[in-house]
């Protein structure tokens, strides 16, 4: 192998048994999820009985598998959503922006145009609003196929996931034409296990031409399907109830600006781990294009089958928290851009003997990850207006929370190889991990 890729001696995830054990469990738990909240087990007052949701796997799941492995018109909305959404991301006009230095020398050229995308959707969903009221097909379509349609992600995902992982042993062509040169693997991905590299994703950043595979699905199928499924619950809600409640408004434009902000801002992902890192393949396929959009809806699918009305205060406090949370994350994430960008140079900072700088003031002095801290709040409130009749709707949060403090392990273990001594000196300064004066 040659030194541009070498080969990953330290397998994450427990190696190729963690990484089968993952390809496993994880859609089983997404469609746990689901069975344990859905209008057969409303009866059941969402106690989490083993017996009611085996139950309900036997009558929804078994009896029906045939369909459900193969639905041609969940494959017809699928394949249409997806490559529709692609055809925008590539030819909709944007900025031309840069990635991070790769090991190449070389950058990557993206299409920054999420702002031109959000506007187009947006006018299309509110046309079709205005055309038919609270009874949108798609969105009843989606509400009605839910477990179809998740279980059509899931299959497209693998699908996705091998095509990249075989098409990673296929040479470059060089822009000149004259011979090949190789594809950037991911340092994560290039262990020589079959099983491993294509459940954390052999090569870093897959393309067809210009179109980057993995920033796409990191920010466009999945995360706005995210925002059409909590529109078929709230369409639900009102067909059932004849208005909306409070507590599915404040989940829906919770996560609606959340999910807006994320792809207004998606030059932020350029430098973040998934896509500077990490290589693409089951493990972000599938969490991006299945995972997300129907393990991130349960709070509004679960105020579509219970109404909820929250009483002055408690509305009032729940947005005052995540107010709070997403301060702290967009503060504390232009901050550090500003300071990437050389923009505060008043702020105090430690040397590394690679030329770089940890930041040690502001925000990034009182924790390490002070922006997790920020989103584990804004978490924390989506949960909180579902009332605490289940421990279910907070699984967002136990999950995030879960996912937020591996990531700083792996990111922790990283720095400490990457800066030596000076990450040494910026731990003492900066002692906590994620919530300031806890962790």
């Amino acid at each position: 192998m040659s030194e541009l890729n070498p080969i990953t001696k330290t397998r994450e995830f427990g190696g190729a048994i963690g990484a089968l054990t993952l390809i496993i469990f994880l859609p089983l738990i997404t469609l746990f999820l689901h069975l344990a909240c859905n209008e057969k087990y409303i009866s059941q007052g969402f106690t989490l009985e083993l017996d009611t949701i085996r139950k309900i796997f036997d009558e929804e799941i078994l009896i029906n598998w045939r369909s459900l492995l193969f639905n041609v018109d969940c494959w017809k909305f699928y394949l249409s959503w997806f490559f529709g959404l692609a055809v925008l991301d590539v030819f909709v006009p944007g900025t031309e922006m840069f990635g991070v230095e790769l090991r190449d020398k070389t950058k990557l050229k993206y299409n920054i145009n999420g702002i031109q995308l959000v506007g187009f959707l947006m006018a299309v969903i509110s046309a079709r609003f205005y055309m038919y009221g609270f009874n949108l097909p798609e969105l009843n379509f989606l509400y009605d196929h839910f477990a179809t349609m998740m279980i059509t992600t899931w299959e497209f995902s693998v699908i996705l996931s091998f095509l990249v992982y075989f098409f990673s042993f296929v040479p470059l062509k060089k822009l000149n034409g004259l011979g090949t040169k190789e594809r950037i693997l991911s340092v994560n991905g290039n262990s020589g296990n079959p099983i491993f590299d294509w459940f954390i994703g052999r090569e870093l950043n897959p393309r067809i031409g210009e179109w980057d595979i993995k920033l796409f699905c990191e920010l466009r199928p999945g995360l706005l399907l995210w925002l059409l499924l909590n529109l078929s619950c709230v369409q639900k809600q009102f067909q059932t109830l004849g208005y909306i409640t409070n507590s599915m408004i404040l989940v829906n434009v919770f996560q609606f600006i959340y999910i807006i902000d994320g792809v207004l801002n998606e030059e932020g992902c350029l430098t973040m781990m998934d896509i500077t890192t990490d290589g693409f393949g089951f493990m972000l396929a599938f969490g991006d294009l299945c995972w997300v959009p129907f393990c991130y809806c349960l709070q509004s699918r679960y105020l579509a089958l219970v109404e909820i009305n929250l009483p002055t205060v408690a509305v009032i406090s729940i947005i005052l928290l995540n107010i709070l949370g997403f301060y702290i994350f967009k503060a504390s994430n232009n901050q550090k851009n500003y300071f990437r960008q050389g923009r505060v140079p008043h702020l105090k900072s430690i040397e590394t003997e690679r030329g770089t700088k940890l930041l040690v003031d502001g925000w990034w002095g009182i924790s390490q990850h002070i922006n997790y801290f920020g989103d584990m709040l804004i978490a924390l409130s989506w949960c909180l207006p579902t009332g605490f009749n289940t421990v279910l709707t907070y699984f967002y949060f136990i999950y995030f929370t879960s996912l937020l403090i591996h990531r700083q392990t792996r990111d922790e273990e990283k720095c400490r190889n990457k800066y030596g001594k000076a990450w040494e000196e910026y731990e003492k300064k900066v002692p906590y991990k994620i919530i300031p004066y806890l962790y």
